[in-house]
């Protein structure tokens, strides 16, 4: 059996599938792949955030931490999309923390590398600043909506009594 090219997985991944082929691969070289088994911790919120995923098969938690009950899944994310957006955009510190919670197949961008490629070509940084725009705004709405949901059901509220 033969294995994908890093070119080749970028292109299942639907948050890039569509760009440029020279593009592409311009990125593709600050990629590999990589697999981690469930319960791997990708990054924790505030750490320094230096690579992002491409998600190809699997599935990661993307959690914030709430002192008093502990790291909370605000969204899962699947095949198909991107993983540490944080590590594109200044101050490259995590801004929410992510672990595996179905084993992960991806390629793993090294952001330094993809940064200088959007510095040095304004309309690939600006594409591919349009699409962590987009993933920010779902990621966004997702932690907002699990936020009311655990405001109307929070832990500490006593059970009802029948």
């Amino acid at each position: 059996m033969t294995s994908l090219s890093v070119f080749d997985l970028m292109v299942l991944n639907d948050f890039v599938t569509d760009l440029r082929g020279g593009w592409l691969r311009r990125i593709a070289v600050y990629g590999r792949p990589v697999h981690y088994v469930a319960g791997y911790r990708l990054f924790r919120e505030d750490d320094n955030a230096d690579r992002l995923w491409l998600v190809n098969s699997g599935e990661v938690s993307v959690d914030l931490h709430v002192p008093g009950r502990g790291d909370i899944e605000a969204e899962r994310l699947g095949p198909g999309s991107v993983v540490g957006v944080s590590a594109l955009v200044p101050p490259y510190r995590w801004a929410l923390g992510a672990v595996v919670v179905d084993d992960l197949r991806a390629v793993e961008l090294y952001a330094a590398g993809v940064r200088a490629i959007m510095a040095e070509d304004p309309d690939l940084g600006r594409d591919l600043f349009r699409r962590l725009l987009r993933a920010s705004q779902d990621r966004l709405t997702s932690a907002r909506n699990r936020l009311i949901e655990l405001n109307a059901f929070p832990a500490d509220r006593p059970a009802a009594r029948g």
